[in-house]
């Protein structure tokens, strides 16, 4: 009689089928360790062996196929228990590696933000010569040469690279040296992470017994006890640490002891948020109750239904998204809102803890790796129901999902950047079809993709033609900054109609938002005397001057430099800073209003989660009464005393090459004059601009969103660019120009002459040519149907793979968001 645990099914699964984060389409088959065949599941996380590194991928399919012609190695660790990705989740990545034509591993490593519970390191051991040549080392050889130290050092047992480098200064080049005489190899290992490595501010210690009372401890800790034993509770670790001495390192010492416990406390709390109580009682207008209405009708119905929420700025579209998140909580489903850009989240949490409670969970980028994974494991363990986030948000592992909403779906944040380069709202849309869930886009000026479906009845159009409360609109007035010239015979950055807005505002105790979508004090520096201009050396862009940091600065690779005192062409002195960022607006507000209490928001202020969220708070509790900042405060910030919102230069970025600049413009208008008049009081906008005959510009002045619309779709038909073709954007990249052109041109002679319904453009220099020192020429292919276009592309990635193109020389964008 056989004993319980020997079961037939470790006989049979001897295989497993895994993709890993690397740039081939293949899945890999290794064999399966006995101890692992019972265990190992699809979506579960697996290390494995790869070449010299072990690598951690997915499982997808667990089998008892032996692979035919060579030989299986066993996989090393089995990480997860129960799958990380489930089979919602499993599908949804199978989709995005083949919509977005992207390796399926690195698109299953890009949905798992988990790292945070593993630490990543290099083991060092010896080999059996170097063995060989420890074993014949004497004591006082290795007392002065650091190889030789390592040397018995390994002898004991393989050690970590961290460790080692404690130990001796220059360990990483010593480890090096030691490996080219082949006396010590390395691998790549992956250990759990110890929760006690946590920061002190967020962890939480509390007393869980009294020690012994044989037990000797050293002072600090009966020091620490003491304080824990008079204050009974769980407490912030950092704070104790204010009135304990090294209370940090004791309690580490004692939780290890088990006499006190840490964990971490979470992220976000409710209190740490500001919420309006009486937002529940709030009665919805009639347009909000038809939208809530149909939403909540098709999230009852438990099928897929797709809606486009299309609602002027103001118009409470944020009150319908709560209460179809609370309707679909009452029918026993989850939800998930979506939010643009990091700067959303804290203003989004607030109203939703205020509401939810802690049934919600906060995901985004701007979270560390072991924040990100305490989160996912709340979502996961269904201990939290509504997830805020980001992009990245909508690989969270909700269960039983029933409501999805992308709030300003329009947004190009929700592209991501890298490999794998989908797009956050189409892949909402497919999670929420795959899920039997609703979707809802919403904007108050939604994408053309996304309104020309909402035409051909793909999604349901939901209007909010009216602000809250029967506030009207803004006034938007045009400055014609060539007049101004004229007139004024001076080139400034403020109109005088700019300076008397302002002016009256401040006087009158209401406050200013002003959007200058362009950082730092100056746009570059030139030379006057022979016109040379300072370059990144990287890339084929001028460096930005920024005053404040008192350096030239690579918007692109972050490449910094002095600020010249001469031209580095003829060594003339006379340099001038020419162009007008953020950074200087600001400069120039304090000469012109001194008294005024001046603000600041960009990339370079709010380098952080916690700057920005205090820069806004400031603003909105008064303590400002001018904000100027780039494009992002003039997304969904909802300020009250607001009354003035300006825009220095209406024209920065029409005249990119680029089918979107148009339309980009347009939403950056009209999102900023959505900032005005929020509250009570009427709100004004004014519009600087060299050209106030653009069709863009008119349009947002009027805030007339339909008309334009239909004007951007005329020429979109016209030049058969989307919503009337499916795109992608191929980039060729390399250090060698020469090798960027000659691949280039083997993909042009590949793809043309193009076949019926495709038309290809280029091979030509990209706008901007090099970037991070690699020159970059681009394709871009246009097709009538979305599956010619695959084949096209597949066709791009056979050649680069018999060819054996690195992994970077090849970009592939489907449905670009941008050309540059």
């Amino acid at each position: 009689m056989g004993y319980p645990w020997h079961t037939n099914y470790t006989e049979d699964i001897e295989f497993c089928d895994v993709s890993l984060p690397v740039p081939v389409d293949q899945a890999f088959t290794y064999r399966l360790p006995v101890t692992l065949r019972h265990r190992a599941q699809r979506g579960a996380r697996l290390s494995v062996p790869f070449g010299g590194r072990t690598l951690t991928g997915v499982i997808l399919d667990v089998h008892d196929r032996a692979p035919q012609g060579y030989k299986t190695k066993e996989a090393l660790r089995l990480i997860d228990e129960q799958p990380v990705l489930d089979e919602g989740l499993m599908k949804l990545g199978a989709w995005i590696a083949q919509y977005y034509c992207a390796p399926p591993g690195e698109v299953y490593r890009g949905m798992m933000p988990l790292s945070g519970e593993t630490r990543k390191g290099k083991l060092w051991a010896l080999t059996d010569g170097g063995r060989d040549v420890a074993r014949q080392l004497i004591l006082g050889d290795a007392e002065t040469d650091p190889q030789l130290q390592i040397l018995r050092l390994l002898e004991a047992r393989p050690l970590t690279e961290s460790y080692l480098k404690t130990k001796f200064e220059n360990a990483k080049r010593v480890l090096q040296q030691l490996e080219k005489k082949g006396y010590v190899e390395v691998e790549d290992v992956e250990a759990d992470r110890d929760p006690m490595r946590a920061a002190s501010d967020r962890l939480r210690v509390e007393l869980l017994e009294a020690p012994k009372p044989d037990l000797k401890l050293p002072k600090p800790e009966r020091e620490l006890l003491a304080y824990l034993h008079l204050h009974p509770g769980s407490h912030n670790l950092a704070e104790v640490e204010t009135l304990v001495k090294s209370a940090s390192v004791s309690a580490r010492a004692l939780a290890r002891k088990g006499i006190v416990s840490l964990h971490t406390e979470p992220i976000f709390t409710p209190g740490r948020h500001t919420y309006d109580p009486t937002a529940d009682a709030r009665t919805l207008n009639t347009h909000q109750q038809a939208a809530f209405d149909a939403i909540s009708a098709a999230v009852a119905t438990r099928q897929y239904q797709a809606f486009l929420l299309q609602g002027v700025t103001g118009s409470g579209k944020t009150e319908v998204y709560l209460r179809s998140i609370d309707h679909a909580l009452s029918q026993g489903r989850n939800a998930m809102l979506l939010v643009p850009e990091i700067a959303l989240t804290p203003q989004m949490a607030g109203q939703f803890f205020g509401r939810f409670g802690d049934r919600v969970a906060i995901l985004h980028s701007a979270f560390n790796d072991s924040e990100r994974a305490e989160q996912w494991r709340r979502i996961r363990a269904g201990k939290a129901q509504v997830v805020v986030g980001t992009r990245s948000g909508i690989f969270a592992p909700v269960q039983d999902l029933g409501l999805v909403i992308v709030d300003e779906e329009h947004d190009s944040s929700y592209k991501q950047a890298e490999t794998p380069r989908y797009n956050g709202r189409d892949v909402a849309v497919m999670r929420a079809h795959q899920a039997n869930a609703t979707v809802v886009l919403g904007s108050a000026t939604p994408s053309l993709e996304s309104r020309y479906n909402a035409d051909r009845k793909k999604y349901t159009l939901l209007e909010l033609p009216e602000r809250i409360a029967q506030r009207p609109m803004p006034s938007v007035e045009l400055i014609d900054m060539r007049l101004e010239f004229l007139e004024t015979r001076k080139q400034a950055t403020f109109s005088r109609r700019m300076l008397e807005g302002l002016g009256q505002k401040l006087e009158q105790k209401e406050q200013t938002m002003l959007v200058l979508n362009r950082r730092g004090f100056s746009s570059f520096a030139g030379c006057r005397a022979c016109g040379e201009r300072v370059q990144c050396t990287n890339c084929s862009v001028t460096l930005t001057y920024h005053r404040r940091d008192r350096r030239m600065l690579c918007h692109y690779c972050n490449y910094a430099e002095k600020v010249p005192s001469a031209c580095p062409k003829c060594g003339s002195e006379h340099i001038q800073f020419l162009g007008t960022g953020s950074e200087r607006v600001e400069d120039e507000l304090h000469n012109q209003f001194p008294e005024a209490r001046i603000a600041r928001l960009d990339r370079d202020t709010a380098a952080g989660k916690k700057k920005f969220e205090s820069i806004i708070s400031d603003f909105r509790e008064g303590n400002y009464d001018i904000l100027v900042g780039t494009q992002m405060i003039a997304k969904g910030h909802d300020i009250p005393n607001v009354t003035l919102a300006g825009v220095i230069n209406a024209d920065i970025g029409l005249g990119l090459p680029d089918f979107r600049a148009a339309e980009r413009t347009f939403q950056l208008l009209t999102q900023t004059a959505g900032r005005a008049g929020r509250g009570s009081l009427p709100g004004t906008v004014l519009f600087q601009t060299n050209s106030p005959d653009h069709y863009a510009v008119q349009y947002a002045a009027a805030q007339d969103y339909n008309g334009f619309y239909e004007k951007e779709l005329q020429f979109r038909r016209a030049m058969r660019y989307p919503p009337f073709s499916a795109m992608a954007n191929i980039v060729i990249r390399h250090q060698k120009q020469e090798q960027a052109l000659r691949m280039s041109g083997e993909l042009g002679s590949l793809l043309l002459p193009a076949p019926d319904g495709i038309k290809v453009l280029g091979p030509a220099e990209a706008p901007v040519q090099r970037l991070h020192n690699e020159f970059r020429y681009q394709m871009l292919i246009k097709a009538a149907h979305r599956r010619a276009l695959g084949d096209q592309i597949q066709r791009i990635r056979q050649h680069a793979e018999v060819h054996k193109w690195t992994s970077t020389s090849l970009v592939i964008d489907v449905d670009p968001l941008t050309l540059l």
